[in-house]
């Protein structure tokens, strides 16, 4: 893992969406959108439907859920949606 980045995986119920190093995560919580940095809280949220979008070396992508949770511990997220 590079410096300031973390790995990230997104899985839905059929297959897994994404997963590797990022330089930041962002996400529909529940109670509004929120972003994750390199050395964030531990953290587990309710996902709703929105985009979750990553960077990765100043390019970005993103996929559309209809919900789900998302766990991050230890500079990995893991993420469990149902994809749009």
């Amino acid at each position: 893992m590079s410096e300031k980045t973390f790995i990230l995986e997104i899985f839905s119920p059929d297959k897994k969406v994404f997963s590797g190093e990022v330089n930041l995560a962002t996400f529909p919580g529940e109670k509004g959108l929120f972003t994750v940095l390199y050395n964030h809280a531990p953290l587990i949220s309710v996902l709703t439907k929105g985009n979750v979008r990553w960077v990765i070396a100043d390019k970005e992508d993103n996929v559309a859920i209809n919900g789900g949770f998302v766990e991050i511990k230890e500079n990995k997220i893991t993420a469990c949606v149902e994809i749009l």
